[in-house]
């Protein structure tokens, strides 16, 4: 059987000097029935390897189970890389980072009394182990020793960026190992003195992540590590967008620059991204440093292939250069048929609060109970409490509202306080009985210090500094107004459900139009597609090809705040532009 192993200075492939051009490909970004089109259009472009993460919170959603149905099937993914003649990179984290709610940690961690994350933690420890033997059941059989494409796997993720534990690094090549892993073992970090000494293992070898100065990183990387291949395992061709920024991009030239000096260097590539992908449903992460700041649905990440899997300026301009070291295919993908454009009517259909009881089960507490204590991993949480005889008057969350607070009394809307402006008082200007939040999660931060937080409303609530006490607390599960009849259902003065039916004459990728609309979540045919925001700097959502269908479908959108149209505009492409206010 083949074998990859670390040599003096390359990866030997079968004991022949082998240059990997990886690009990554998300699995959990992507609708499984495009997978097989993605890896292709990545070996056209030259490619002879695909790096995937592996996203423990999506795949572990409860402790005990592991999940591989439809779009988390990893073995039909990795057999799909195989088929077109490519091998694998496999990097499971545990966590790992990728502009992933909560960087791929399961909100089930953080209800674990003491547990301590990403370090040799005993409880953490064992809730990796399990973990990575699950993923391992699927990896170990499919490496290319074996037979299979796998001949790369990695060990934690930037653990240089975050901390020093070697004995938890230790723990994780253990568990690895014992799992049957035989392929070499990697680590990435910034090429940093410190980042890469407290990131790594003898035993390891060491990658990089950088999007430009390809020589000077390698120089850092080749002075830390005197021996074996040069790789970037992140190269970082593109970047991601948050809401309210401009859209990312790197230009086409600077980027071919930065790539030729790698593949000259003798050195080997993962493009992050080869192909983004799209955080469905309400996948995205967010950052903190300082302020919050969460994640677009999109993962466009300027790619060479666009969110759509649409060939970009960048892939013909990379194929160009890949083709200066190693052998390109002469075929190119083909055009891919315009989108159909056309509009529909939207009907408001329900109000959320009015529906709210069809959606989740209350639960009392003296004070506002976080989504940890309603097992709530993310999502929307309904909290309510008297106010007779407090009201009106200045309403205060004593430490931080996360994310996002709509706030009603007796069902009128007075006002909303968000996390990202650092709003946590805000003043009510009637006198009523009833006060009602309703609290967004718009991403657990994925990267950083805030990694592992709780989410809700945070401290003690007071209004006109007295307490505000028993509250009840009702977990929403959203994804049920896909399928719930809400015929007969009142619209009310807060969000408001709308449907739309339109037909098709055959399955197809489309653009929904959001920018005439304000903020919330649209499903097709009960598919998630994730938030959208007027903020920007995206417009569209995007539809797969295969969650449409000929014949009839159904949309349905729930807007938070209002739509300057009701109707729902499909159009022939991808929005990415700048933030319009």
């Amino acid at each position: 059987m083949p074998e990859l192993s670390i040599g003096e200075k390359d990866f030997l492939l079968d004991g022949e000097p082998y240059q990997i051009i990886s690009g990554a490909l998300h699995y959990f970004r992507v609708h499984p029935d495009q997978w097989a089109d993605r890896i292709r259009k990545a070996r056209l472009m030259g490619l002879n390897t695909i790096e995937t993460y592996v996203p423990w919170n999506l795949h572990s959603p409860t402790r005990g189970e592991f999940d591989t149905s439809s779009g988390l099937d990893l073995e039909r993914f990795l057999k799909l890389v195989a088929d077109e003649g490519m091998h694998a990179i496999v990097r499971p984290g545990p966590y790992i980072c990728a502009e992933w709610s909560n960087g791929g940690l399961p909100p089930w961690l953080l209800r674990i009394e003491g547990i301590g994350l990403r370090r040799s933690e005993p409880q953490y420890v064992a809730a990796v182990s399990e973990y990575l033997k699950s993923v391992y059941e699927i990896v170990a059989p499919l490496q290319i020793d074996r037979g299979g494409p796998v001949f790369l796997v990695q060990i934690e993720n930037e653990y240089g960026a975050y901390g020093s534990d070697k004995e938890y690094l230790a723990e994780l090549v253990r568990v690895t190992r014992e799992a049957g892993i035989t392929v070499p073992l990697t680590t990435i970090d910034q090429p940093t003195p410190q980042m890469l000494a407290d990131g790594s293992l003898p035993g390891l070898h060491l990658t990089a992540s950088f999007g430009s100065r390809s020589t000077e990183r390698f120089k850092t990387l080749r002075e830390f590590q005197p021996t074996g291949p040069l790789m970037c395992m992140e190269f970082w061709n593109g970047w991601f967008d948050s809401w309210g920024f401009h859209h990312h991009t790197t230009t086409v030239e600077d980027s071919d620059q930065a790539l030729d000096e790698i593949l000259a260097a003798g050195g080997s590539v993962n493009f992050y991204m080869f192909h983004g992908g799209t955080n469905f449903g309400m996948t995205n992460g967010a950052n903190d440093k300082g302020a919050y700041v969460p994640l677009v649905t999109s993962y466009d990440y300027d790619a060479p292939l666009d969110e759509a899997g649409n060939p970009t300026a960048k892939y013909h301009a990379f194929r160009k250069t890949i083709a200066k070291y190693a052998p390109v295919p002469d075929e190119l993908p083909a055009e891919a048929a315009a989108a159909p454009e056309f509009s529909v009517g939207l009907t408001a259909t329900a109000g959320l609060l009015e529906v709210a009881g069809s959606l989740g089960t209350a639960v009392t507490g003296e004070t506002p109970l976080t989504y940890e204590e309603l097992s709530q991993d993310t999502g929307f949480v309904l909290y309510e409490a008297s106010v007779e005889g407090l009201a009106p008057g200045v309403l205060k969350i004593g430490e931080e509202v996360r994310d996002r607070a709509y706030v009603y009394v007796d069902g009128v809307p007075v006002g909303i306080l968000s996390r990202d402006s650092h709003e946590r008082t805000l003043r009510l200007p009637l006198a009523g009985s009833t006060l009602t939040i309703l609290v967004e999660d718009q991403g657990r931060v994925n990267y950083g210090e805030r990694l592992g937080e709780a989410k809700g409303l945070i401290g003690a609530v007071t209004l006109n500094g007295t307490p505000v006490l028993n509250w009840t607390a009702r977990p929403l599960d959203v994804d049920r107004l896909a399928s719930l009849d809400l015929s007969g259902a009142a619209t009310d003065l807060g969000p408001t459900v709308f449907t739309a039916e339109f037909e098709l004459a055959e399955a197809s990728d489309l653009f929904l139009d959001a920018g005439d609309w304000g903020k919330g979540l649209a499903w097709l045919n009960g598919f998630n597609l994730g938030r959208y925001w007027r903020r920007g700097p995206t417009r569209t959502l995007y539809v797969p090809a295969p969650v449409t269908r000929a014949g009839s479908n159904r949309l349905v959108v729930l807007e938070l705040e209002s739509v300057a149209e009701e109707s729902a505009a499909f159009v022939g492409g991808l929005s990415l532009g700048q933030t319009e206010f």
